[in-house]
């Protein structure tokens, strides 16, 4: 938008200029005008500088919302935004491995019907344990009040069933060893249930445990 703003000044420029060159310009003014050109180059470069650095922060934002925009969350840092696999998912975060080799972290965002319970059971149904036991078992539960929300907090660990084209695509799964998710499940008053997933490789998760642990805890209304 402001390099339009400038090339509509630079046309109304050199309009200006055309019309006095017409009527007999006296050279005594050519000075006063290479002046005036180089005021309007000189905030052209202070426009486009304006203009790049609001659109490296539009590209590096890490801000997103749920609850049709009612509820506030702020992604940790370095976490980069992505288009979402899925139509259903509504917001996607792609998260850099710790480990060389390793698949990305994944965290989405959307909104979905079905209880509580059911979802985790859900979840826990992705992961199986290498000994044997069972998930629920290892996995830990934490209720959260916040922005008037309840929110309920899960952290589980194993080996996770990835499906890579979605539950619905009907494509193959595969094992993936030593996986580990965080989610959380905010409950609203009045527009539904929202599930936020972060998973991938453990060691990518555990670094990045305290900025999720954060970004849920400093969830706000937006109005």
């Amino acid at each position: 938008m402001t390099v339009r703003i400038f090339n509509k000044l630079l046309r109304y420029y050199y309009y200006t200029l055309g019309i006095l060159m017409n009527l007999g310009i006296e050279r005594s003014m050519y000075p006063c005008l290479s002046r005036l050109h180089s005021g309007l180059v000189a905030v052209f470069l202070v426009l486009l500088s304006i203009n790049s650095v609001h659109s490296a922060l539009a590209d590096n934002t890490t801000e997103f919302t749920v609850a049709n925009g009612a509820l506030s969350l702020g992604a940790p840092d370095g976490w980069k935004r992505v288009q979402p696999r899925s139509r259903i998912v509504e917001t996607e975060f792609a998260i850099e491995p710790i480990k060389p080799g390793d698949q990305p972290g994944r965290m989405t965002s959307m909104g979905a019907g079905g209880s509580v319970e059911a979802n985790i059971a859900r979840w826990f149904g992705q992961f199986s344990q290498p000994d044997g036991s069972a998930t629920k078992d290892k996995a830990a539960l934490k209720i959260l009040h916040i922005a008037g929300c309840k929110i309920t907090l899960i952290d589980v660990s194993g080996t996770f069933k990835d499906m890579p084209g979605g539950p619905f695509a009907g494509g193959q799964s595969i094992d993936r060893p030593d996986y580990r998710m965080m989610a959380a499940i905010i409950e609203t008053t009045d527009k539904g249930n929202y599930f936020i997933k972060f998973y991938g490789p453990a060691t990518t998760v555990e670094a990045s445990s305290k900025g999720f642990q954060k970004m849920i805890e400093g969830m706000v209304t937006t109005n």
